[in-house]
Parts: C-alpha cells; structure tokens; sequence
C-alpha cells in the first residue's frame, strides 16, 4: 500500500465522502500558502460517522485479542512502510522538520505494535471469597464507540496514542482531527483501510474552525458515545468535560502544561543544556505579545526575541524574570526559555508547584538523595530526571491537578477504554 496523494475527504462508515459543509483550506505554515481544500464535516455528517462506530461496535468488541492484535500489527506495518509520504503530509501541514516528522511517524507505530501485545494482556482476576457459597473474579469490557479529538501539534503520534488503545480494548472511533492538520489523520483513515480494519470500526470527521464548537458538543452529548479523549489546552478541555455531564461518559483529558526545568548546582551542565534542547525547543508556537509584555515588565532578552517571518519565532532566551511575570505563569508553547534564579531547594519546590497545571517536570542534579525528594515533591503527572524526553509507549503519560484525567500508553492505556466487571457466583 502507498499513499501517493492527499486524501481530502472524510472517512465515514467505510466510505470516502464529502463534507455536508463544502470545504475548508488547510494552509502551509512556512509559507502561508493554501496545500489542499477537505471535507468540511456539519453535525449531521457526524452523526453518521456515530451511527457507523455504533453499528460496527456490536460485531468489533466480539473480535479475539488475536483477530485485534494481527490488525493492529498490520497498521504498524503500513505506517512504517509509508513513513515517508505520511512524514512529508506531517510537516506540509505541521510545520515540523521532515526528520522530525519521520520520527513521530515511527512514534505512532509504536503504540500500534505496543497494544497489539497489550490486547492479549487484558487480565482479570479471582477474588478470594470470605463466604464458602461465593466465588468472584472481575473481567474487562470494552467501554463502547470512543470520540477522539487530536491536537496540531503532533497530529499522528496523539491520534495513534488513542485510537491504538481504543481498538485493542475492542472500542471503536469517530477521530475529529485539529483543524490546522488534518491530512495525516486522513492518510492514517487510508492506512485502516488498506489492511481490512472493518466498515465503521475507525472514521474520521474533519471539520472547519467555525464547526468545532458544534461538533464538539455533539460528541460529549451523543448517548452513542462512551468516552471522550482530548489532548489540548487545558481551557477546550474544561469546556467538554462540562458538557460530557449530560450523558456521563468516561472523560480522559491530556491538557496544558507549564512544565518546570530546574537544574541543581551538582548537574552536570552539559546533559542538563542537551535535555532542554530535547523537551523545550522542538515545536512552534504564537507568543510574541506574551515576550514583549515580559520584557516590558522588566526581564532582559539574552538571544532572540523576535519573529522570523511567517509562524516562525527565534528561539529566545530571557533573564530577569520573576515568578510573577505572565511568562512564569502560562504555558509558553514556543521557544523561549525565560530563566529564574533560586537559592534553595525548598524554594525552587514550592516554585514549580504553584501552578495549577501539573503534567510533566525536569530537574537534573547528581545529589541522589535529593533526587528522590524532588522526584516524590513535584506536583506532576511525570517527572525527568537527569532526562528530557519521557514519553514512550511502554510508561503512562498524563497530568495532575488543571492537566487533565487519565492516562495514555503503557497497560494503563487500555483501562481508559474498557469498564472493569464484577461477577459474582453462588456455589
């Protein structure tokens, strides 16, 4: 199988279709101009995209852990094979170096290759009886239609995190990509297509950003679906989980960060600038109000500083901030790495843990007792020691406190889409 051209029309219930809404553009971000037009997806599409993962849900959550795994493989297979073309769609629409982009290509196989094993691992258990009449154990179903939302920043590695979870619990997908990227995720449709995922199992709803709002509120209302999973900012999320109320669906949420760096006087410096490299600087983002409010505030631009033409913006560094500047306070999402000195443990601690997000945090330091306390002290879902670059598909990745519910990758992952059953038997 090979993808040679962009898909641009939505994917629904085995079917490539037209969007009820005309189209939309998707633009390059480099250099501003129009790639292609998709499928601009109303309500009305969605609610057949729905119909399609409730139709095909009866047949898929009766599939063998082995019928599942074989599929999954094969999706893994057909990434790798086309990682190429999907690498050079990624950073058409992303913006993402090409090498980059490859690499999260490769990522997404990962968790494809990664839940085709873990299907097979989805264990109850015998609980020991204190009535000599009872026998219990517990078993795992799958939850039912998953709606998954995916984000532009890295739009097939999010996407693959889920819908690979989903499928290998015996759930099945209505996928709404990020407006700005939505190609991959038609490209990852081909893919399913291609190996034999069965009609309806796995669809995807591109929509316009004048539609989001309507199409987000049909997936957190829709009796038909029973879990929503979002990756994005932490204010979209509050939004769906207010609205998945209605119908109390299983909700998991992977929000905004505002992830702190620290580094201890015994680091080595040399490891310590290489991880900052890895986890701060390898996206874009829309920030320079935000560097300009900061330095009007007080703060001193080292390097950068300053837009480069189109989306793009030098990395910067800043000195002089202070933990009650904007930039101190909100998620950056761009690269400018705002320094602010401390001089105790205790005080960088209680720094790094006065915001309300808490996804992941990085310190380095070569003092083994006090890696083990900053490590337990952090208030944060995941934490890199002496290590900028945590997620992988064998350990769970989510937040704490404003960044979100749930957990993604490794064995965890599967229990978002399942519901664990008691049974009870009298002997």
């Amino acid at each position: 199988m090979s993808l040679q051209e962009l898909l641009t029309k939505a994917y629904i219930g085995g079917s490539w279709r037209a969007g009820r809404g005309g189209t939309f553009p998707v633009y390059d971000p480099a250099t501003g101009e129009e790639i292609t037009r998709v499928a601009d997806c109303t309500v009305e599409d969605l609610d057949e995209a729905i119909e399609a993962a409730s139709e095909a849900y009866s047949s898929w959550r009766h599939t063998t852990v082995k019928q599942r795994a074989t599929l999954l493989h094969k999706i893994q297979v057909a990434l790798l094979d086309n990682k190429d073309t999907i690498a050079t769609t990624l950073t058409r629409e992303n913006g993402k170096p090409k090498a980059e982009a490859a690499g999260e290509v490769m990522f997404a196989a990962s968790f494809f290759e990664w839940f085709a094993e873990e299907t097979r691992r989805q264990y109850g258990e015998t609980i020991p009886s204190a009535a000599a009449t009872k026998r219990m154990i517990t078993v795992r179903q799958p939850v039912g239609v998953a709606a998954v939302i995916t984000p532009w920043n890295f739009p097939i590695a999010m996407l693959a995190r889920k819908v690979s979870a989903a499928l290998a619990a015996g759930c099945t997908c209505v996928i709404k990509p990020a407006e700005d990227t939505p190609l991959v995720a038609l490209a990852f449709a081909k893919v399913c297509e291609s190996v034999g995922v069965p009609v309806g199992v796995v669809n995807v709803v591109p929509c316009s950003r004048g539609r989001v709002q309507q199409i987000g509120s049909r997936l957190c209302e829709s009796p038909k679906v029973h879990i929503l999973s979002f990756t994005g900012s932490t204010a979209v999320g509050k939004w769906l989980y207010s609205r998945c109320g209605s119908t109390l669906k299983k909700v998991s949420l992977e929000l905004g960060g505002d992830a702190p760096f620290i580094v201890f006087p015994s680091a080595n410096m040399d490891t310590a600038i290489a991880g900052t490299m890895v986890c701060k600087f390898r996206n874009t983002g829309q920030l320079d109000k935000m560097v300009r409010e900061t330095v009007s505030a007080g703060a001193q631009v080292v390097r950068g500083g300053a837009s480069q033409g189109g989306l793009y913006y030098a990395p910067t560094l800043l000195t002089g901030v202070t933990p009650d500047m904007a930039l101190a306070k909100n998620e950056i999402f761009g690269p400018v790495a705002p320094i602010i000195k401390f001089s105790t443990e205790e005080e960088v601690v209680s720094l790094a843990n006065t915001t309300d997000r808490g996804l992941a945090g990085y310190f380095y330091s070569n003092d083994l007792s006090q890696v083990w306390r900053v490590a337990e002290a952090l208030e944060v879902g995941m934490v890199g020691v002496n290590e900028g670059l945590l997620s992988t598909c064998e350990a769970p990745f989510g937040g704490f406190k404003h960044s979100g519910l749930g957990k993604e990758g490794s064995k965890h992952g599967l229990d978002e889409y399942s519901n664990l059953k008691y049974i009870c038997f009298g002997v």
